[in-house]
């Protein structure tokens, strides 16, 4: 993908999978994400939310470091967090990256072990998340990207209380939203827990 200064290990591996040219959203918030500043964007339904969050993840986290989870990622449900971990097999190909998908069909004491051995990148539902780390104790405080899939489908589902308790206990975090629609609740919350957020709204192509 023709990004600046995109990790090249990352950049072959995108190529490998025929994704040559960035489409608007990805190439408009690249730079924003990779700065570490907090954002909302919004996308239709179909138009690479998943890739760019998979993509901008894998940019920033780079490779393991020390054995705490620094990146964790919220989606609606167990395939969706199946569809993004295995975006992040494809596109991880030359990273060491650790990656773990937990839903509320798998085995919470398994997850919790693996979590405990370490792990770069963490993608669950927000129930299997919140009962995780409300029973298990971790640190949380390394976390250095907190994102939400389907933002907007989330906290209509009244899940946008889990995602405001967890960041609480994160002191210094970037968050990122993606939504196909912004509405009042994503707003709301977004004035209210990130720090000069910027929005990025993109119309449909």
């Amino acid at each position: 993908m023709n990004l600046k200064k995109i990790n090249p290990l990352l950049q072959q591996a995108l190529v490998e999978h025929n994704l040559i040219e960035p489409n608007e959203m990805q190439r408009e918030t690249f730079s924003t994400i990779k700065s570490g500043a907090d954002a909302v964007i919004q996308s239709p339904e179909g138009s690479g939310k998943t890739t760019a969050i998979v993509l901008n993840v894998i940019q920033r986290m780079e490779k393991t470091i020390g054995e705490s989870t620094r990146a964790l990622i919220l989606v609606e449900t167990k395939e969706r967090v199946m569809e993004m971990e295995e975006l992040f097999l494809k596109f991880g190909t030359y990273t060491d990256l650790s990656i773990l998908g937990v839903h509320e069909k798998g085995d919470i004491d398994y997850d919790k072990n693996i979590i405990s051995m370490g792990l770069d990148v963490l993608i669950g539902t927000p129930s299997k998340i919140n009962a995780m780390f409300s029973s298990a104790g971790f640190n949380i405080n390394t976390i250095k990207m907190f994102v939400v899939d389907d933002a907007d489908i989330l906290f209509r589902l009244r899940h946008d209380a889990i995602v405001q308790r967890l960041l609480m206990s994160i002191e210094k975090t970037q968050r990122l939203f993606f939504c196909s629609q912004i509405t009042e609740r994503v707003e709301t919350l977004a004035d209210k827990i990130m720090i000069e957020p910027l929005f990025f709204e993109m119309d449909e192509e």
